[in-house]
């Protein structure tokens, strides 16, 4: 089944947190790559118009009262998609980074994927990490791929596509902390025996307002990243049927 073929069967998840210089605009630039599906903007604790924007730009708002992270926000959206019969969840972030107009080619791969990761070290775009960043992703990458028995060139991307089995498993355990959307997710997907690949896109400069990174995080991430890693691995598999029912 291509879900290509309906996307009112889609939901877009926009994670949001203090985005309101981008987040109309990049709601406007979904609805017009993509007019049928439906999009979400989960307001992750924001402090500024972000959720008052996203309704006036025709997007259904879940406003979280404290932060909570990637994590907790796109868990709110997996279930969000679950009771209101959505079969995939697409997230795109929204800084503007991520290209709406790729977003068919995750869907295409879906087909014969369960969860589908836009990739922006498979052969596309001029995206580049340095530093401690850049050591992290790679090692990441190999344990993951290895896990995931297919080459992975960017786990740590937050541009995904989950199907129907997914969603189920994440609308029940989707991690919330450091990294869990992430690195996490996809250890619990491999677990849970979903396939995992990826395909190539091309990553945008953010569109405007701040950017969640700095020196100092960069400086501590390659710790932090491998403790998330470590900790999702020795974590329980999630339970056989969490990923055939609701």
């Amino acid at each position: 089944m291509s879900y290509w073929a309906d996307l009112r069967r889609v939901l877009i998840v926009l994670p949001a947190l203090n985005e309101e210089h981008n987040i109309e605009k990049v709601v406007a630039e979904v609805k017009a790559a993509l007019p049928d599906v439906g999009v979400l903007v989960v307001d992750d604790g924001s402090t500024d118009a972000t959720s008052p924007r996203a309704r006036e730009s025709g997007a259904a708002v879940a406003r979280l009262a404290v932060n909570l992270g990637v994590g907790g926000a796109m868990r709110t959206g997996f279930r969000y998609a679950v009771r209101h019969g959505y079969d995939v969840v697409v997230q795109v972030d929204a800084d503007g980074q991520h290209n709406p107009a790729e977003v068919p080619e995750l869907l295409r791969a879906l087909d014969h994927a369960d969860l589908v990761i836009g990739a922006r070290f498979a052969g596309k775009g001029e995206y580049r990490a340095r530093g401690p960043r850049r050591w992290a992703m790679k090692v990441f990458s190999v344990v993951l791929s290895m896990l995931a028995k297919t080459k992975l060139t960017d786990v740590t991307s937050g541009f995904k596509a989950a199907g129907p089995r997914a969603v189920r498993l994440f609308a029940h355990h989707y991690p919330a902390e450091y990294l869990g959307d992430t690195l996490e997710s996809l250890v619990m997907a491999v677990r849970a025996d979903l396939t995992v690949r990826q395909v190539p896109v091309a990553m945008r400069v953010r569109a405007g307002g701040t950017p969640s990174t700095s020196p100092v995080k960069s400086a501590v991430y390659l710790l932090r990243a491998s403790l998330a890693l470590l900790l999702a691995l020795m974590r329980r598999r999630p339970k056989q049927n969490a990923a055939e029912s609701v």
